[in-house]
């Protein structure tokens, strides 16, 4: 679904936000924008200043400079008004010695709501997280990913116009993360709610986000729907984070039926898309997409455009994949292949392989407009 965006009608914005710590500068962002029902993740490396920027986002931090909007209008630290619709959930569960139940309503207990009220709200929001039934176990026998749940639902009960979730899987197990960041996202966007989410995990961020922000160094190199950004980040240290070769360059040379084929310094790239021959041109294909085939083997019949003979020139494991660069003609690729696939193919680097990826894979935009959305959040779902 898309969601169009008007100035008024974004729920969240913020503008020339600047923050700095004994003369270092950790939050530039010229722009941030977030439509109601939103989820955008701020992905980086530690240090890059994005939980410094949701603290920002969330009014519990006031900036040198710039102002945040919420609905439109100009908020602060100080408007209290403002700050009860917001709530938080970070990277510890912070929850204290009692049931689940007294957890989850301690933010309605200080806003004076009835106990029958919190009874009742509690009850419907520990279902909705997975933990009906729990109100009467005791908070500090909870897993780790138990404890995240009943954080979460802290948040939620409270049913907050902004909810903001500070790094709340990266103390758990690749596994239970995996999960666990699936629910989250399913309970986020089944109750459309506006949410500032902070990571460093790509997947984390793919898997919860409409749009991204990529932060370096306090500023953003990156911004946009989470597919767009991954799957054409604009620079070479942006790629290499998302794990992507750095944007292939070229320019059309054909257009025709919504179909391109873009000169990329040797092969011709096709991908979908409409503009005209001479229009100089990034191009990108994440390595989900690339599929390899042994030098020489009969490829199956697909509708995929783009075949080339390659080489492996690079070949390192990627967690529990390997991350392969592929020179085909001149131009650089990526690949995730399995650790058996790796074997039974016999890859190294000096390998030859067959690089096949589909047209619909490929993402094209100018290149005058690759760096026109550095601090700006997309707001397409």
């Amino acid at each position: 679904m898309t969601v169009q965006v008007t100035a008024s009608g974004l729920a969240l914005r913020a503008e020339g936000v600047r923050k700095s710590y004994s003369k270092r500068v950790v939050v530039d962002v010229d722009r941030v924008e977030l439509a109601p029902g939103e989820t955008l993740a701020l992905l980086g490396p530690s240090g890059a200043g994005k939980s410094t920027l949701l603290a920002i986002l969330g009014l519990l931090e006031k900036p040198d400079a710039g102002q945040v909007f919420l609905d439109g209008r100009p908020v602060s630290a100080r408007d209290r008004g403002a700050r009860m619709q917001m709530a938080a959930a970070f990277q510890s569960s912070y929850l204290f010695k009692g049931t689940i139940a007294e957890n989850v309503a301690y933010g309605l207990k200080l806003r004076g709501v009835s106990r029958a009220a919190r009874a009742s709200a509690v009850a419907e929001v520990l279902d909705r997280v997975g933990l009906g039934g729990w109100e009467g176990r005791s908070a500090l026998t909870l897993s780790g990913g138990e404890a995240q749940r009943v954080a979460l639902a802290r948040a939620l009960v409270l049913k907050p116009r902004v909810l903001l979730l500070d790094e709340p899987l990266s103390s758990l197990d690749p596994l239970i993360k995996s999960r666990l960041s699936q629910d989250f996202a399913r309970i986020i966007h089944e109750q459309a709610m506006t949410t500032v989410y902070v990571t460093h995990d790509q997947n984390e961020a793919m898997a919860v986000a409409d749009s991204m922000i990529v932060m370096r160094d306090g500023r953003s190199v990156a911004s946009g729907h989470v597919e767009d950004v991954m799957g054409l980040p604009p620079d070479e240290w942006t790629a290499t984070f998302l794990g992507s070769e750095a944007p292939l360059r070229g320019v059309v040379t054909s257009s025709a039926d919504g179909l391109l084929g873009v000169d990329a310094g040797g092969p011709v790239v096709y991908s979908t898309g409409e503009l005209e021959p001479g229009t100089r041109v990034i191009a990108g294909v994440r390595p989900e997409d690339v599929l390899l085939f042994e030098a020489g083997a009969e490829i199956p019949r697909s509708s995929a455009r783009n075949r080339f003979d390659g080489t492996v020139v690079d070949l390192r494991l990627w967690g529990v994949m390997y991350h392969l660069v592929l020179d085909i003609g001149g131009a650089r690729v990526a690949s995730h292949v399995s650790r058996s696939s790796v074997r039974e193919m016999e890859l190294a680097e000096g390998s030859p392989v067959q690089v096949v990826f589909k047209a619909t894979a490929v993402r094209v935009r100018p290149e005058a407009a690759a760096h026109g959305r550095a601090g700006t959040a997309g707001s397409r779902r």
